[in-house]
C-alpha cells in the first residue's frame, strides 16, 4: 500500500512524516530529511488486521549530532507541568542509564495502543512467555510526543508499559502514566525501574 492508503487505512493511529515533523516542530527540534522515507516492512494483510489497534509509527533516529534520544525528549520538553505541557515527570534517576541514549532504527514501526486488558498485573517476566514483545522506552516516549502534537491526546493517561530495555542493574523500565488519578503528583510522562528482588533486599524488625 501507498502512504497515502495507510494514513487513509490506519486513520488517527498513523503517525507518519506530517505527524512526526508536527511534533518536531513544536519541541523546536530539526524536522524530517526531504528524502527520509524508509520502506514499511509489513505485509498488507498485516496492517488492514492491526489498523483499529496499533499506531502506525515512522521512526526517526534524528540528525548527526543531534540525536533524538529521551534525553534530547527531556531537554526540548521539560519536567515542569506548570510551565508547558506536555512534558516527562520530574526525575532524574535514569540521566546516567544507556537506554535514555538510544535512538529508534530508521524504519516502521507498529505499536500497540491501548493496553493488553489481560496482561494489567501480570508480572513482565510472565507476559514474555505469552508471545509479546515490550517496545523499547525510546519508542514509548517518541509516540507519546508525536501522539499527543499530531491528534491532541495522551496515549496512557493512566497506564503504565512495559518496555525492552533494562537498567544497569538488570531491573526492568516501565513508561506513561501521564497523569495520577489521585491527583497527589504532577503531570508529566514517567519513566521508572521495576525492581526485582535481590539479597540487599531484608528485613529488620522491631517489639
Amino acid at each position: 500500500m501507498s502512504i497515502e492508503e495507510l494514513k487513509s487505512l490506519f486513520g488517527k493511529n498513523f503517525l507518519g512524516r506530517e505527524q512526526v515533523n508536527t511534533m518536531l516542530k513544536a519541541l523546536g527540534m530539526q524536522e524530517l530529511p526531504a528524502d527520509y522515507s524508509p520502506a514499511v516492512p509489513y505485509p498488507d494483510g498485516l496492517l488492514r488486521e492491526c489498523a483499529a489497534d496499533y499506531l502506525l509509527v515512522l521512526g526517526f533516529a534524528g540528525h548527526e549530532g543531534a540525536p533524538l534520544t529521551i534525553l534530547s525528549f527531556r531537554d526540548a520538553a521539560g519536567i515542569d507541568p506548570d510551565k508547558s505541557e506536555p512534558c516527562l515527570y520530574n526525575q532524574d534517576w535514569y540521566i546516567h542509564e544507556d537506554f535514555v541514549e538510544k535512538t529508534l532504527k530508521p524504519r516502521w514501526y507498529l505499536l500497540k495502543k491501548e493496553v493488553i486488558e489481560s496482561s494489567r498485573a501480570v508480572r513482565p517476566e510472565e507476559l514474555l512467555k505469552d508471545d509479546i514483545s515490550f517496545p523499547q522506552a525510546i519508542l514509548c516516549v517518541y509516540s507519546f510526543f508525536a501522539y499527543w502534537f499530531a491528534y491532541g491526546e495522551c496515549l496512557w493517561y493512566h497506564d503504565f508499559v512495559w518496555c525492552s530495555d533494562l537498567d544497569h542493574n538488570g531491573d526492568r523500565i516501565y513508561v506513561g502514566k501521564y497523569h495520577d488519578i489521585d491527583g497527589v503528583n504532577k503531570n508529566g510522562f514517567s519513566i521508572h525501574r521495576h525492581l526485582a528482588l535481590r539479597p540487599c533486599y531484608a528485613s529488620i524488625t522491631t517489639i
